[in-house]
């Protein structure tokens, strides 16, 4: 089954942006998701394929509409709640 990220082929996204980035982060927030990531799975929370199909199965709306960071962060939340770590909407809570 094709995700909305297996977009090999497909027409219509326009160019591929190759641009030299010497920033690896735009705001503080993105350094803090990759941080929370590393820690959590050095704890064994979960593991690279579980946080890449987490990913993956973001409805495609949503997958379109948010940065590379922002992916990560829902990856990280709908992960914590598969785990029972947080309860489905905790977060939307805060």
């Amino acid at each position: 089954m094709a995700r909305i990220n297996d977009v090999g082929g497909t027409q219509g996204f326009g160019a591929v942006d190759i641009t030299d980035d010497a920033e690896p982060f735009h705001a503080d927030w993105e350094a803090r998701v990759v941080g929370l990531l590393n820690a959590l799975r050095e704890q064994g929370l979960f593991n690279t394929n579980e946080f890449r199909d987490a990913i993956e199965s973001m409805p495609p709306a949503e997958y379109l509409s948010t940065s590379y960071y922002e992916r990560w962060f829902e990856a990280i939340r709908i992960l914590l709640e598969r785990k029972g770590v947080l309860k489905p909407g905790e977060l939307d809570a805060r």
